[in-house]
């Protein structure tokens, strides 16, 4: 995947029902080269469906995690064009100090979670991460 594709998904992690012309103006190329990505990704297995979001206080119970990620060296753009591609990123966050980025991780169960774990720590640029479960969430009045 390049950065063209990595764009693209990112605009279909949007909105996924936007239309072949509307992704090809806001890329800057033309309708075909938004097919034969689309159909490439598809055909290849990265793009294994498209997927309806809902509210917060509607959503099915997932399992959510904070991942706080170390970047190498001058690679951060690099690294954030690729979570955002990545599906299981739900929010991706800059941060100071230690930590260069904060990723909102969402999942289904333990073992889509660990796969998601996999491959956010197989991309290039990362250097180290640590990752926290949200277990429970408690509302100052």
């Amino acid at each position: 995947m390049d950065t063209l594709d990595h764009q693209l998904i990112a605009l279909l992690r949007q909105n996924a029902r936007e239309s072949i012309a509307a992704l090809a103006h806001k890329l800057k190329v033309s309708r075909g080269t938004v097919t034969n990505r689309l159909d490439k990704l598809e055909s290849s297995g990265q793009i294994v469906g498209y997927t309806v979001r809902l509210r917060a206080d509607v959503a099915p119970k997932q399992i959510t995690a904070w991942m706080s990620i170390a970047v190498e060296g001058n690679r951060t753009r690099e690294v954030v064009g690729i979570l955002l591609g990545e599906p299981g990123v739900v929010g991706l966050f800059d941060t100071n100090g230690r930590w260069d980025l904060l990723a909102e991780l969402r999942a289904d169960t333990l073992n889509e979670l660990a796969d998601i774990l996999e491959r956010v720590r197989l991309i290039k640029g990362i250097g180290a991460t640590e990752t926290s479960i949200h277990l429970q969430t408690y509302k100052l009045p």
